[in-house]
């Protein structure tokens, strides 16, 4: 059995102090791996059900055949594996700003994800998602995708920099559909309960918005916890 405790790696970021460590619960009998941020705890992989829902209930939507993907917020890499189990995912681009968890992937040091980055429909860019996503003059120019699909803050209202605030405006969700393709998929991970003022605002610019609830059981508990999956989809195209 490895050590009940491994730091396996840490960075000062920008952002902050980085970590990624790996823990033997004995309780569970399982080996866990977490993220921290500073003092904040960002993500474990004992938690990854809303996670890899974010991936099936955007894609589930979309009718075509064939389908690429932009992933905001790599992490532990749950939400990017689960959209690679869609047969009709092409390409999946994964924007992360942080280059040690990047790194973390090609290393393969975390087991349940080990291979997502040397699938060959994945590219792993370090970069802020929030600009990749702006408004942009030239439209001709701009990348556009089938699914958007995001998991960096804690939520709308709860962001990890200050800088991301405005994406959750009209202005930022303005930039966003410019990238989206007719009938294209905004998804949303939230650690808060449904925000009505934020589904407002989706319902506002997209044809149609909706706030799932998704539970799962919490063994640190023994109860039941639950995250938040914002879906807004565009409309189809009329033809001429």
């Amino acid at each position: 059995m490895a050590a009940r405790f491994a730091e396996l790696d840490y960075e000062d970021t920008g952002m902050g102090e980085l970590t990624l460590r790996r823990r033997f619960d004995p309780q569970l009998q399982m080996e866990v791996y977490e993220v921290k941020l500073g003092d904040e705890f960002l993500m474990s992989s004992l938690f990854t059900v809303a996670e890899e829902q974010l991936s099936e209930l955007a894609l589930a939507q979309i009718r075509a055949d064939k389908i690429n993907v932009l992933v905001g917020g790599l992490g532990l890499g749950y939400t990017a594996l689960a959209a690679l189990r869609d047969d009709r995912v092409q390409t999946l681009c994964v924007v992360e700003a942080l280059g040690p968890v990047i790194r973390w992937h090609e290393q393969e040091l975390l087991p349940d994800t080990a291979g997502l980055a040397a699938d060959p429909r994945v590219r792993l860019l370090q970069g802020s998602f929030f600009n990749a996503v702006e408004a942009k003059a030239d439209a001709e120019a701009r990348p556009t995708y089938d699914a958007i699909l995001l998991d960096i803050d804690h939520s709308p209202a709860h962001v990890l920099h200050a800088s991301h605030a405005s994406f959750y405006t009209a202005a930022g969700l303005s930039g966003l559909k410019g990238h989206l393709n007719p009938e294209g998929v905004f998804g949303l991970w939230s650690d808060d309960p449904p925000d009505s003022e934020f589904l407002a605002l989706l319902d506002a610019h997209f044809s149609e918005a909706r706030a799932e609830v998704v539970s799962f059981p919490n063994p640190l508990t023994g109860g039941v916890s639950s995250n938040t999956v914002y879906l807004a989809q565009l409309a189809e195209v009329a033809s001429q």
